[in-house]
């Protein structure tokens, strides 16, 4: 089945600008609380495949305008479909098809991607968050997998939460649907710092410009190596490890970073 992207609005529902080296991508939905509509997921997969061939991104934050960071999956755009022949099964199977692959596209992003949440980051919301490799929340931002309320399982956001929290913490959030604070969220892991509202978006970028002032070509191959051993047994790992870290010492800013560091002087990176 063939399905047709939804008319533009009147306004573009992904933004993006540049801040030296940082691409800030920010959800633009705020009428709908930046639910993750097919248009929104599109925009973002255009996005992420543009910035990952650009060698002058070094790191990407994800942001949002409006009230909430994101609140999941436009329902009212996959209800519509319940008229379809097949009851819509076809388009939630290609709307979750299509959500997953932009969750791998961040993960397989060369450059770190850091979200900068704020107001609540529910269901494919708090999906996007856990998929970040870094997250800065504002102190008044709730994160849920909320699904399970309305009889239907948060089972995609559960693939990201899993793989960032410990078991208990991501079943008791996926299975009573509870809401949690920021700071919760930090000490279980889900996301890195809270910081004072309205300044999320500002620490983000901070960050993202203490990563970008590293070497392009490590900070690309250390993430890849990263979520490449993260699943391997520990010898598996060890071995994965050693060999990236040899080939690693090869490289032309590796050399360099090492006879800066004994020399007392700053490294000239060029990203390879």
């Amino acid at each position: 089945m063939t399905f047709v992207s939804p008319a533009p609005a009147s306004h573009p529902p992904l933004l993006r600008e540049s801040t030296g080296s940082i691409a800030v991508l920010t959800l633009n939905r705020p009428e709908a609380r930046n639910s993750l509509s097919e248009a929104l997921l599109r925009a973002l997969a255009v996005e992420l495949t543009a910035i990952a061939a650009d060698r002058s991104v070094h790191a990407v934050v994800i942001a949002a305008n409006g009230p909430a960071f994101s609140s999941g999956h436009d329902l009212k755009e996959l209800t519509s479909r319940r008229s379809d022949p097949d009851g819509g099964r076809a388009y939630f199977a290609h709307i979750m098809t299509l959500c997953s692959a932009v969750m791998q596209q961040i993960v397989r992003l060369p450059q770190p991607v850091i979200a900068a949440a704020h107001g609540t980051a529910t269901a494919a919301g708090c999906q996007l968050v856990a998929t970040c490799d870094l997250a800065i929340a504002s102190a008044d931002a709730r994160f849920a997998t909320p699904g399970v309320n309305i009889g239907l399982f948060c089972s995609t956001p559960m693939v990201a939460l899993s793989r960032n929290v410990a078991p208990k913490h991501a079943m008791e959030l996926l299975l009573t649907g509870d809401a949690i604070s920021a700071d919760d969220a930090a000490r279980i892991g889900l996301i890195n710092h809270v910081v004072a509202p309205g300044t999320e978006r500002e620490a983000a970028l901070a960050l993202a410009h203490r990563i970008a002032a590293k070497s392009g070509h490590v900070i690309k191959n250390g993430k890849d190596a990263f979520y490449r051993q993260i699943n391997m047994d520990l010898v598996q790992a060890y071995d994965y490890a050693a060999e990236t870290m040899a080939n690693n010492m090869m490289a032309r800013d590796a050399a360099e970073g090492i006879s800066a560091f004994i020399e007392k002087r700053k490294p000239q990176w060029e990203d390879r």
